[in-house]
């Protein structure tokens, strides 16, 4: 094999892996990499902010399986990938970014222009972060880079100076990457432990996570032979929610009581694939046993009394046989009425409120309604992600994305532009705070450059509301939460989607049903309630006199207006 140069090399590997789409903006000590680009099948996607292609392109890695590339320029233009490459990697999304750097006879000396030091800074978020120093690593590097990236499923990151991008590299050793997917499961002398802990106990609760992913119909099979009822964290809606008898739905802040319950008065807790974070949610009485792909997973959210390495699926698949198929149901019904008044809750909050008043829960039922069966929906980072996990109904086909491990704001826009590029012909849509939009508000053209028809939910407020609430419930009254909009629905014409503001709930419906219809992207801006409460599914003592607090110093700030708006239209509707 000739000699090759080195951004050709960095685009065979890639392809190699099976990349077919890159993120990012184009830059000088970028240009020999995209110009051995523009000769490839891999698709470029120019977007307006290198977060914004971090987002969509740990998105497109998610649904589409395949690895997906990020590419910037030195300095700024990499390190601007930050936040949205910290996003997927915490959701596990295969994803290599290409780091341009100056060139080496420049980097790090006596702080040159533009020089940053990749390597310090994405470290702590990738699975591999390397430096191509020498053309002749450059084969054996992306190949490690891509490998890890797929196996170890998060980002890789690939530091490339400009001098070595043009270098030439002789033929080497002939690596390529490599992707395997290994079946664990947990030995026999545990899968007999697991059976004894189970038979030793009759109010069993089975709470499932997103490790229970492509494991539906053995957790249903499961459920049925405990009788056991079934919650599930917020990333494993999307898993677990539909044709499932069993499902209370989630716990948390984010849940209802039907979820809360069959955590806290169960006697055995089964955790299958769930990592939920907060300890004051697992049961204190409770046993636990812990299945998880992870071992460091097992017992660091809360002590357990028995735990095992395995992958959902096939875990249940052995365990099931084992079991015994119980009769006995009366704490599954108990869940189970607690579940109907929790749906019975939830409908109620679904209509138009006093005077024409819009409430997120109406605005999402819309959407619910009307939006395709194969739909996937994506909430930004404060209330409107909790509209989507508590108001979208789930069928197997759907997907639901909100940013729950990192916890950004402004992900729902970017990320569904990464979604409408792997499903071309999918419903994309993206329910965003008003703060959230603004954050990346370039990005609406990055729509009309690439032909990309999201539909984009404006939740406009005024407000960076979720953290107003954050405020209020703890017994702070809310400072630095204003925010002064424009009219999205007439900017976003102005740039060329279709576009419309709402600010009554007369019409609503119809609105929304035409927004969904449109062929192209659109943005509907509506004004929401800005005192929407998010109710937790038992509010302790301490928040409910933390908000009481709230109020009586509103009160004696004048702000009288305030406290009436928010009783009339939480409680009064």
């Amino acid at each position: 094999m000739s000699n090759q140069k080195v951004s050709d090399i960095i685009i065979e590997v890639l392809e190699q892996a099976g990349v077919q789409r890159c993120y990012g903006i184009v830059g000088d000590t970028l240009n020999h990499v995209t110009d051995s680009m523009s000769k490839s099948k891999i698709e470029w996607i120019h977007v307006r902010h290198e977060e914004v292609g971090g987002f969509a392109a740990g998105t497109d890695a998610l649904l589409s399986g395949h690895l997906t590339a990020c590419a910037g320029s030195c300095g700024p233009g990499s390190l601007h990938f930050i936040n949205g490459l910290y996003e997927s990697h915490r959701n596990r999304a295969p994803v290599i970014l290409i780091a341009s750097q100056i060139s080496t006879e420049m980097a790090g000396f006596i702080d040159f222009p533009q020089y940053v030091d990749f390597k310090s800074v994405y470290a702590k978020n990738s699975v591999f972060c390397e430096e191509i120093t020498q053309p002749s690593q450059a084969r054996h590097i992306m190949s490690m880079a891509c490998q890890a990236a797929l196996n170890k499923r998060g980002v890789a990151v690939v530091i490339v100076p400009a001098n070595i991008s043009e270098a030439s590299a002789e033929a080497g050793l002939p690596f390529v990457p490599r992707h395997v997917e290994p079946d664990i499961l947990p030995n026999k002398a545990e899968l007999h432990q697991m059976v004894e802990l189970i038979s030793q106990h009759q109010k069993i609760g089975i709470y499932a996570g997103a490790g229970c992913e492509g494991a539906h119909d053995q957790l249903i099979a499961f459920a049925e032979k405990l009788k056991a009822p079934v919650a599930h964290t917020s990333r494993a809606k999307d898993f677990v929610e539909y044709d499932n008898p069993y499902n209370m739905g989630m716990t948390g802040i984010f849940g209802n009581k039907a979820g809360y319950h069959t955590l806290m008065d169960c006697d055995l807790l089964i955790l299958l694939g769930a990592d939920f974070a907060w300890a004051q949610y697992y049961p204190s009485h409770a046993k636990i046993l812990q299945i998880d792909i992870d071992p460091t997973h097992l017992g660091r959210r809360h002590p357990i009394t028995l735990g095992a390495v395995g992958k959902i699926s096939s875990t249940l698949d052995a365990l099931l046989p084992l079991l015994e198929t119980r009769q006995e149901r009366a704490f599954l019904d108990h869940c189970l009425e607690l579940k109907h008044h929790s749906d019975e809750t939830r409908h109620k909050e679904e209509r138009v409120g006093k005077d024409g008043l819009i409430h997120p829960q109406y605005l999402v039922s819309l959407l619910n309604r009307y939006a395709d069966q194969d739909a996937i929906f994506f909430g930004d980072g404060g209330s409107p992600m909790v509209w989507v996990l508590r108001h979208i109904d789930v069928n197997g086909k759907r997907r639901t994305f909100t940013s729950l491990l990192h916890g950004t704001m402004a992900n729902a826009m970017p990320q569904a532009l990464g979604a409408q590029k792997a499903f071309p012909n999918r419903q994309i849509i993206a329910l965003c705070g008003d703060g959230g939009l603004a954050m990346l508000l370039g990005d609406l053209l990055t729509t009309i450059q690439e032909k990309l028809p999201i539909k984009i939910v404006v939740f406009n407020n005024s407000s960076l509301n979720f953290v107003e609430l954050e405020q209020k419930v703890e017994g702070l009254l809310d400072h630095y939460t204003d925010l002064l909009n424009p009219d999205f629905g007439k900017l976003a014409s102005v740039i060329g989607l279709h576009g419309q503001t709402v600010t009554h709930g007369d019409g609503l419906e119809q609105a929304v049903e035409n927004f969904l219809k449109h062929d192209g992207p659109a943005l509907l801006n509506v004004h929401t309630n800005p005192m929407e409460l998010v109710m937790p599914p038992d509010p302790n003592l301490n928040q409910v006199s933390s908000t009481s607090l709230y109020a009586i110093k509103a009160l004696m700030s004048g702000r009288v207006d305030d406290v009436k708006n928010l009783l009339v239209n939480n409680f009064i509707k």
